[in-house]
């Protein structure tokens, strides 16, 4: 391969056709980090309000440092893998208070924060601060195992240091960023899981995927092992206009998040039994209950069959993780998936404020 024909193609494909996104407009390293962990496991699609949002809340690294937790999950709220907005914070606030608000411009000491593994890490140092850095996500992965023809499973977690040291050897040390969000790009727009655009490629002379038509069999990749599922209900629990909420365990899944009074079953539930079963575990009973929803929720890992239910209740004293909300407290409360399609089912009903 030219490497240095490789370059110029790559990145003079990319500035003439990257789509405009908002996090290409600033060269803020804390702005760039926030993108790069709202992008994990996430569309750019549906990154790009939720980016603005949080960036206009929390424009600095010292406003993200000091915000409360639950403004901080509320703005997050839809997105999923919250973790990521908490250990964001955490790294956020080791910049504030170790290196004076000014994100690390060292792999070392960058990679040393809450959060940062090597992709975010090399992301904010190439495309921030022009560091000629790896970073390397399953874009990447896919666009280097074609085009230097590379078989080996990229769904091995040590496999990632094989193209960790390919774009180490390839990356332009005269434009990083463009190099490194040129490859990602490519493997958005272009080089895509499934029916590559092999013809629109800007690097398909370099391609030896290509050349031996090897394209659709690139990259290797082993399928994940397979989900497994848990049944729960979900009570919306009402008194007057208060609504009963509870939050999750500070650990584990949707960690701090708040949602309608869930139980996990062990076997299938009769209406007539559900208020037996609530009784249990909380300080009160509840009346007139009817299924309202059935719906799944999908994690990377799990899926969730939930049955919702309505049903009304004289306020009671409830247990320490719950507490009786106004409808406008309830708007205030960071709500994962599961609560929000439990939340919709009400609106659609008209009941959320009754």
């Amino acid at each position: 391969m030219d490497k240095q024909q490789f370059q110029q193609d790559l990145i003079g494909w990319f500035q003439k056709e990257q789509r405009d996104l908002p996090w290409r407009r600033t060269a803020d390293p804390y702005q760039i980090w926030i993108s790069e962990v709202m992008l994990q496991q996430t569309r750019v699609d549906t990154v790009i309000p939720y980016y603005k949002r949080f960036v206009e809340k929390f424009p600095t690294v010292e406003s993200l440092a000091g915000a409360e937790e639950e403004s901080l999950l509320k703005l997050w709220e839809g997105l999923g893998y919250y973790s990521r907005a908490r250990n964001l914070q955490a790294g956020v606030r080791e910049v504030a208070e170790q290196y004076g608000g000014i994100v690390p411009s060292t792999r070392k000491e960058i990679s040393s924060l809450k959060g940062v593994g090597p992709y975010t890490a090399g992301a904010v140092l190439s495309i921030a601060y022009g560091v000629p850095e790896h970073a390397v996500d399953g874009n990447v992965m896919r666009v280097l195992s074609r085009i230097l023809l590379i078989d080996e499973d990229i769904a091995k977690p040590k496999t990632r240091k094989v193209f960790e040291q390919a774009v180490t050897e390839l990356i332009s040390h005269e434009d990083p960023s463009s190099f490194n969000q040129g490859l990602m790009e490519l493997g958005a727009l272009i080089c895509t899981p499934t029916s590559p655009k092999c013809l629109l490629c800007p690097v398909r002379d370099h391609c030896s995927a290509f050349h031996e038509g090897k394209e659709t069999e690139l990259p290797v990749k082993t399928k994940a092992k397979k989900t497994r599922a848990a049944n729960f209900t979900m009570a919306a629990i009402r008194s007057g206009d208060k609504i009963l909420m509870e939050q999750r365990p500070a650990k584990g899944l949707l960690a701090g998040m708040w949602q309608y009074p869930m139980l996990e079953l062990t076997a299938p539930l009769e209406v007539d039994k559900v208020g037996e079963l609530y009784a249990e575990t909380l300080n009160g009973s509840l009346m007139d209950i009817e299924k309202i929803t059935a719906f799944k929720h999908v994690f990377s890992h799990l899926t969730w069959n939930v049955d919702g239910y309505l049903a009304k209740a004289e306020e009671f004293t409830p247990p320490e993780n719950m507490k009786w909300v106004t409808p406008e407290q309830l708007e205030n409360l960071p709500i994962a998936g599961p609560g929000q399609k439990m939340k919709t089912a009400l609106e659609q009903r008209g009941d959320v404020a009754k």
